[in-house]
């Protein structure tokens, strides 16, 4: 039995997107995987976009490493993949592309190049049988990640998605003040107010932070892990240097743009699986099971349903920062014996408690096969 992980912290740095507490959540799973879960440092892939001398996490390393991650897992084996970092969503290309929850569900990599909740889902079907992978995302609407995997614990799939991809207003004095507002606004992540009080949301004399003990005056700053659609356009025109990119052609400039690397190339052919039971992938000689084979493979906890948005808390007096998401599930752990197993259903479901208690408006979900809800957490 072998235990490996591939953990991913993003926070842009030097960009007007740039977050806080990406690269911390990373540092305190890999020291909670190895102190309570038995992995060895060694079995620990971390990229970070912090660290120059560090694997960054491109697009492309990112698919590789998970790829392989994946490849290398055998039948008894513990998978971890943990993702923080900003998350987007892309409108489908027509009405009937669009999947159950009506957008692509995309991680947001450092170069800029999306891994669509598509991509994960052919991912995902390549664990072996026996291996199990829990996804652990810290990322805006993370709920819809792993496309065609059973809901047990949300809302995305009975609420109605809201609408947040539409086009810039047209030119105009006005139009043009208020877009250049709104995408301040946005770019800041700016979803309530960053500056508020553990009585804000709720505080009491209980602390929040298993690691970050906040007072009952403490000030902090809350941005949320989302870039909105035409702020991420215009973040690839900046990372490309191609300043002719068209919103409405998306998916083909990214497919140009990364060739092979890129989730329009390698997984152009998922939403059209028909009812064959076996198809060749495009672009792969891996082959793509049919959407219900695909509820028996992978255990995500989001850290948010598909139509919310993370978010990312940076502490004024300590300076330190972490997802809030990823700081419940360190709580939870915390207060946790060792020896005592926790379950995927009650760790998300203690999870949701503390960031409603505390007034975040994220609500974690749970989505996996029957078998795992129940099952011990990573293991």
């Amino acid at each position: 039995m072998a235990k490996k992980a591939l953990l991913i912290g993003i926070n842009y740095p030097g960009t007007a997107v740039e977050l806080r507490g990406c690269v911390n959540d990373v540092r305190r799973m890999q020291k909670c995987l190895i102190e309570r879960y038995g992995f060895s440092n060694k079995d620990i892939t971390i990229l970070i976009d912090t660290d120059k001398s560090c694997i960054q996490p491109t697009g492309k390393n990112i698919r590789h490493h998970l790829e392989k991650l994946i490849d290398l897992g055998k039948s008894g084996d513990f998978l971890v993949f943990h993702y923080s970092g900003h998350g987007t969503r892309l409108p489908p290309p027509d009405i009937e592309s669009g999947d159950s929850t009506g957008f692509d569900e995309c991680i947001t990599p450092c170069d800029m190049n999306l891994i669509r909740d598509d991509e994960f889902r052919s991912m995902v079907a390549n664990v072996k049988k026996g291996c199990q992978l829990t996804i652990i995302s810290d990322s805006c609407h993370s709920g819809g990640l792993i496309e065609g995997v059973k809901e047990q614990i949300g809302e995305s799939h009975v609420k109605p998605i809201e609408e947040d991809h539409a086009d810039p207003p047209k030119p105009g004095i006005v139009n043009n003040l208020l877009s250049i507002l709104t995408s301040f606004f946005a770019i800041c992540g700016i979803s309530k107010s960053q500056t508020q009080t553990q009585t804000d949301r709720g505080g009491g004399q209980e602390s929040f932070a298993g690691e970050l003990e906040l007072e009952t005056d403490e000030t902090f700053d809350v941005k949320t892990r989302y870039i909105p659609f035409h702020i991420y356009v215009s973040l690839l025109k900046q990372q490309t240097g191609k300043t002719n990119i068209q919103s409405g052609r998306i998916r083909q400039t990214l497919a140009k743009l990364f060739g092979e690397d890129s989730s329009m190339s390698r997984d152009r052919s998922l939403r059209d699986i028909g009812n064959c039971e076996v198809n060749a992938a495009v672009d792969s000689e891996r082959p793509i099971l049919k959407t219900k084979v695909f509820a028996d493979k992978g255990i995500l906890l989001s850290g948010c349903q598909t139509n919310e948005k993370s978010e990312d808390v940076y502490v004024t007096r300590t300076g330190k920062a972490y997802g809030a998401f990823s700081d419940a599930i360190q709580t939870i752990l915390s207060e946790t014996r060792k020896d005592k197993k926790i379950t995927n259903k009650k760790l998300v479901m203690r999870a949701r408690e503390i960031l409603k208690r505390h007034r975040f408006s994220q609500r974690p979900g749970l989505y996996c096969h029957d078998r795992y809800v129940n099952k011990p957490f990573i293991c």
